[in-house]
């Protein structure tokens, strides 16, 4: 007998209710199930901030000793968030070179990059007063598919610039950031464009109109540091890379904040000097130059704000700084005094900027970012050669394929134990121990490498001269108990004598690096007005012909074999950036030193090295103090070449 249709329809019911039911309880599952978490990008932001000539005790964090009067609340906050380096080193004791190894990963040794003054002849600075001169070195970055900026493009990362660029003979000659892989530059000198007439006029005020207006803390604004935030600004939804170049702290000395310069005169119990241009006081005693750090700092923490505020388009719920790398260094240690004017010390290190003593390259250096743990400080010995492959690991960028490094991928260490040396190893594995540094120039005309706890000197200016031994021997540090402790950072007790034979086997490496790098080393000057052994016996050049692109010279021997020879040439003879290459020339029988010129050539210059180190050039031309005051061109009185046709680009030298 069959069921009932009314029991048949309330079954059916109550198999649809529950249907219902399920179905709503797992909606309301569902609903109370959290949103999956975003997943952080793949690729992170990386900003690097390259302050100019700032000092390693110019920066309240790494106060030691007597306290720096420099206020930099900013700065000291970002090392609590990252890790300090208390060894920390430029690649090179002046901006140009440094700025362009960071970006090349090159050695300015190995890139024949030495000094901002490049792309000259091989002169010295005066020619009567100065035993030596400076090699030539090149007037430019290395210019290749390589450079870090267009590497991390090839690798999705949109690229900015801002700021101070310097890496061609001038900041407007070539190459541009453009030309390295930039895709977005700008380059205003805000705050630090020079006061008119004086820096005790021309203060910024809270006028509308003041393109220097007063913000509410009482500092100037600045367009540098404006357009540093418009690039992230407009950026902030792709990966990005910004390299930004502080125009502060170099010179001119000045601050257009009244307010902040009245802080420090009254701070530091000074009076302001009757000529506006002038400082002779001692230490860090210069108002102009605390307000300028401080500025430095306001603007950093303008950006650090920025950075913490703002949320990360590619990863909702976070912030920009969540998953940016921020790197804080300079460009070289702090340059003590400049035009007669005393501007900050960087005692306990000796000396400053354009010296390889530890003033000149030991650096702040503060980095922050995803996986690194915050308040470290650390003794590892790094360089800002390390940026290039750290960089490139941390935005997990390939590395190009043969690209040339000689700096180290510290990432092990940032995101490890950063404390840990041993994180830092050479290719072959073994921890990094030894670094180099050529400077070739200036008055310094020096090289320099530190293996451990011990740094040695190479003066090559020391042939009577008392003021420099031949080798300079130290013991910055003992770190026989492992964590390192400071013995002579002020590098101020020489064992070059006492430890003999541990100076002879560091000056042999030193040399073993340099000469696989391809270093070029100065010359003695056959002009100083005092005697100089061997000086009588440089040869004499004769006469010199052009036959089509074929130029030769025709010389004397005086007694010294001419045992090197080289063609210096320009392809832009005259023009605002006159920029000089350098090519071997054949030393030939019967006196004779022969050269092919480039195409393109306008003048050449002859230079003859003599087996006693002399150089002699033909034509022989002013020294470079004579040409900045006179305000001429080598080529003016070099070798011209008959209607030659300017080019408007310059080559590549013949070391790239």
């Amino acid at each position: 007998m069959g069921m009932p249709s009314y029991f048949m329809n309330i079954s059916h019911l109550k198999v649809i209710i529950s249907i219902i039911l399920l179905g709503l309880g797992a909606d309301s599952l569902q609903a109370q199930q959290p949103a999956p978490e975003p997943i952080r990008p793949e690729k992170p932001n990386v900003i690097l901030i390259l302050a100019d000539s700032l000092g390693w005790q110019d920066v309240k964090c790494y106060d030691i000793d007597k306290p720096s009067p420099m206020e930099t609340p900013n700065i000291d906050a970002l090392a609590k968030k990252g890790v300090l380096f208390r060894q920390a080193y430029a690649a090179a004791p002046s901006s140009s070179p440094s700025r362009c190894a960071i970006m090349s990963g090159i050695h300015p040794a190995r890139a024949q990059r030495t000094h901002v003054l490049g792309g000259i002849p091989a002169v010295p600075y005066n020619r009567e007063e100065h035993r030596m001169m400076p090699p030539w070195n090149s007037g430019r970055t290395l210019e290749n598919e390589s450079a870090l900026a267009n590497v991390l493009k090839q690798n999705g990362y949109t690229t900015g610039h801002a700021g101070k660029w310097h890496m061609g003979m001038d900041h407007c000659s070539f190459p541009q950031p453009k030309d390295q892989g930039f895709d977005w530059t700008r380059s205003n000198l805000g705050v630090t464009a020079a006061m008119k007439p004086n820096r005790l006029a021309g203060f910024a005020t809270e006028k509308k109109d003041d393109r220097y207006r007063l913000d509410e803390q009482g500092f100037a604004r600045d367009q540098n540091n404006e357009d540093a935030l418009t690039f992230i600004r407009e950026s902030k939804d792709k990966a990005f890379f910004l390299y930004y170049a502080t125009w502060l702290v170099h010179y001119p000395i000045q601050t257009r904040s009244k307010a902040l310069l009245d802080k420090y005169v009254k701070k530091l119990g000074v009076s302001l000097p009757a000529n506006p241009e002038e400082w002779k006081g001692e230490g860090q005693s210069n108002p102009f130059y605390c307000a300028m750090v401080e500025e430095l700092d306001h603007y950093i923490g303008q950006l650090v704000q920025y950075l913490e505020s703002t949320d990360d388009p590619r990863w909702p719920g976070h912030k920009l700084s969540e998953n940016t790398y921020l790197i804080f260094t300079s460009d070289s240690g702090g340059m003590e005094s400049i035009f007669g004017q005393t501007i900050t010390d960087n005692y306990p290190l000796d000396r400053g900027a354009m010296s390889l003593m530890e003033g000149g390259t030991r650096v702040p250096l503060i980095i922050t970012g995803p996986g690194i743990k915050p308040g470290v400080d650390s003794e590892v010995m790094v360089n800002g050669l390390d940026f290039y492959p750290t960089i490139l690991s941390l935005a997990g960028a390939k590395k190009p394929d043969g690209k040339k490094m000689d700096g180290l991928d510290l990432s092990a260490l940032l995101k490890g134990d950063a404390m840990n040396a041993s994180l830092v190893r050479e290719a072959d594995g073994r921890p990094r121990d030894t670094m180099v540094w050529h400077f070739p120039n200036s008055v310094a005309l020096e090289s320099a490498i530190r293996i451990g706890d011990y740094k040695l000197v190479r003066n090559y200016d020391y042939i009577r001269n008392p003021s420099s031994p031949p080798l300079e021997l130290y013991r910055l540090y003992n770190s026989e108990k492992g964590k390192p402790q400071r013995v002579d950072i002020e590098e101020a007790k020489n064992l070059a004598d006492e430890m003999n034979d541990r100076a002879v086997a560091m000056n042999k490496r030193l040399a073993e690096i340099l000469a696989e790098m391809g270093a070029s080393f100065p010359y003695h000057n056959p002009h100083f007005k005092y005697a100089l052994p061997n000086k009588e016996s440089v040869p004499t050049i004769l006469s010199q012909e052009l036959k089509e692109q074929t130029a030769q010279v025709i010389y004397q021997n005086n007694g010294a074999n001419v045992t090197n020879a080289h063609l210096l040439y320009t392809t832009n003879g005259g023009e605002p950036f006159e920029e000089w290459f350098l090519i071997p020339a054949s030393i030939m029988p019967d006196n004779k030193v022969v050269a092919q010129l480039p195409k393109g050539t306008t003048h050449y210059v002859f230079n003859l090295i003599d087996q006693n180190n002399f150089l002699v050039s033909y034509p022989d031309l002013p020294d470079s103090e004579t040409v900045e005051k006179q305000k001429i061109k080598y080529s003016k009185l070099a070798l011209a070449v008959p209607n030659h046709t300017p080019k408007t680009q310059t080559p590549k030298n013949k070391k790239e």
